[in-house]
């Protein structure tokens, strides 16, 4: 049987604008598949995607080097000797092998550890040990050319100290991939000033790796599950200037919101996770200052297909998800701030931290939530998943209870795989 046939459909509107209408209904084992999910590497993260590897202040300097993942596939992001950043497999064109085996390093070249092959910081083969053999015993044949076993070289793309990488060369300029009403969000935060990386967290969820997308789409649970962000108005249904920006392909989006005084209201009391009795012991963890334009006081962006963007009043970090195998992934958060952050404002940073991550006041619950969803989607029991929350198309909004931002990303998800 063809990966083709064994592929569910999403099923699109039934309404009468059908043929312009987005996905709403996504088959439980869509989650699950691992022909899917297979597929998924070939066309989501090794298409024509450029995906988020690191940040350059991750390897400021010459000889700098770290080990990322797209989807599954392991590489190296590497400064060489010029100053370029290169990004290339990390699997050894002998036998491949992951030669690369620190998380970050300084070197001139790095050699694979099994037979002690030798690449440079651009991914070029420069040495093969016992390649003229030894005292006239093997050796490579005659025809053997160094310089067609080097490493394939990504296409990469760097914008104010983020860098992307891409499989297919010919994939369009970042700037174009993230589009005019994505950019202004993006260089909200990536502005030009030079960062400072903070530290990291990484957790591994037994589930698929596109739940944790449509969680960061999805602006309506942050107004029900999360008790912290109801409670002390960081999320809520009765926000002023609260939005859901959602790009024409559909691809990324951006959340955003604006807190206001923690105070009861309707919204709070109907999505039941307001505790008015619920108090902060240290009350300086929400102490913030405004330092972005506009009256936004967090946006969480989604940048397709492995990148999220957080600014949660004045905490900021990186989310990066890698993918596993179809029920497992990773979650890589690093935290970062500005090279001429004061003291004071680096504190504030790592305080507010506290919010988000594995452990997070507010993650915790997200990740917990994902877990659950393991049970639904492996059971037998296969009804849709929905999306329905706000219509069925996947517009922008100026309000917070839309699953438009995952209706869009359904949409060019199936675009992308052909399915």
């Amino acid at each position: 049987m063809k990966l083709m046939d064994k592929l569910p459909v999403i099923q699109p509107e039934s309404r009468e604008n059908s043929s312009e209408s987005l996905h709403w209904q996504i088959p439980a084992n869509f989650y699950t598949d691992p022909g899917i999910y297979q597929r998924e590497q070939e066309r989501v993260f090794g298409g024509r995607t450029w995906n988020y590897v690191g940040l350059t202040a991750e390897i400021p300097n010459i000889g700098d080097f770290k080990r990322a993942t797209i989807g599954d596939r392991p590489v190296v992001v590497a400064r060489d000797k010029d100053g370029m950043i290169n990004v290339f497999p990390n699997k050894c064109t002998h036998r491949g092998v992951e030669f690369c085996t620190k998380d970050f390093g300084n070197a001139n070249k790095l050699r694979c550890p099994y037979h002690q092959w030798t690449f440079d910081l651009k991914g070029n083969l420069r040495g093969v040990t016992f390649f003229k053999g030894y005292k006239g015993q093997g050796g490579m044949p005659e025809d053997f050319e160094i310089k067609e076993h080097s490493l394939y070289k990504l296409k990469v793309a760097e914008r104010n100290g983020v860098i992307f990488a891409s499989f297919d060369q010919d994939i369009e300029p970042l700037e174009d991939y993230l589009g005019s009403s994505m950019i202004p969000y993006f260089d909200r935060v990536f502005n030009g000033r030079e960062l400072r990386v903070l530290g990291y967290t990484r957790q591994i969820l037994t589930n698929n790796w596109k739940l944790i997308f449509e969680n960061v789409k999805d602006p309506y649970h942050a107004t029900t599950l999360h008790v912290f962000f109801v409670t002390f108005n960081l999320v809520r249904a009765d926000q002023q200037h609260a939005s859901v920006v959602v790009d024409d392909t559909g691809r990324h989006a951006c959340l955003i919101n604006n807190r206001g005084e923690a105070t009861k209201s309707d919204a709070a009391i109907e999505a039941k996770s307001f505790r008015e009795n619920l108090k902060l012991h240290g009350p300086q963890l929400l102490d913030s200052v405004h330092e972005f334009s506009g009256p936004a006081t967090a946006v969480i962006q989604t940048i397709y297909p492995n990148l999220i963007i957080q600014q949660q009043l004045n905490t900021l970090a990186t989310r990066q998800i890698v993918t596993r195998s179809p029920e497992s992934f990773e979650l890589i958060w690093t935290f970062f701030g500005y090279a001429d952050d004061t003291p004071e404002m680096t504190q504030r940073r790592l305080l507010q931290a506290n919010l988000m991550g594995p452990a997070g006041y507010v993650s915790m619950e997200d990740s917990e939530v994902i877990q659950s969803l393991k049970r639904r989607t492996q059971s037998q029991d296969n009804s849709d998943i929905l999306f329905q929350m706000g219509g069925y198309g996947c517009e922008s909004a100026n309000h917070m209870l839309s699953d438009g931002a995952i209706r869009g990303f359904y949409k060019y998800y199936r675009q992308a795989m052909e399915m």
